[in-house]
């Protein structure tokens, strides 16, 4: 199966220019299915508005982002129920937060990697000795 599972620190990479938006911008312009669970929306939004209360962003801005955002090619096919339990189980093999585990979840579910910006998943992840292939950084995308 192709494809890729993202989590919201990628995404939110699309919006805001910093480290990594380039390669967050070439994935989502790659002709790859993305996938995520619909926390994304939630983590993004707030990732977002703390933008905007540091003045990074303007509130038009986070509105234009949210409406891309929810418009654009992630699909959210897999209802977080359904994802629950094995994020719960993930999590505490891991000890690693749950709202990170239910990205790993659905990569599991549809046998696609992640793909995050974020250091500290990735090497929890990626250190597990199951888990390792299941998981991949931004910055090592090609």
């Amino acid at each position: 199966m192709t494809g890729f599972v993202i989590d919201a620190s990628v995404a939110v990479k699309w919006f805001m220019t910093e480290n990594g938006s380039d390669a967050a911008v070439r994935l989502l312009l790659a002709d790859q299915p993305l996938m995520a669970p619909e926390l994304i929306y939630t983590e993004v939004a707030n990732a977002l508005w703390a933008a905007v209360r540091r003045g990074d962003m303007t509130s038009d801005g986070l509105r234009e982002a949210i409406d891309a955002l929810t418009a654009g090619p992630v699909s959210t096919s897999v209802a977080t129920k359904q994802l629950i339990g094995a994020a719960a189980r993930l999590a505490v093999d891991l000890a690693h937060p749950v709202y990170d585990c239910l990205y790993l979840a659905l990569a599991l579910h549809e046998q696609r990697p992640v793909v995050t910006a974020d250091r500290r998943f990735h090497d929890v992840v990626h250190r597990h000795p199951y888990l390792s292939d299941r998981i991949r950084h931004l910055e090592n995308l090609t």
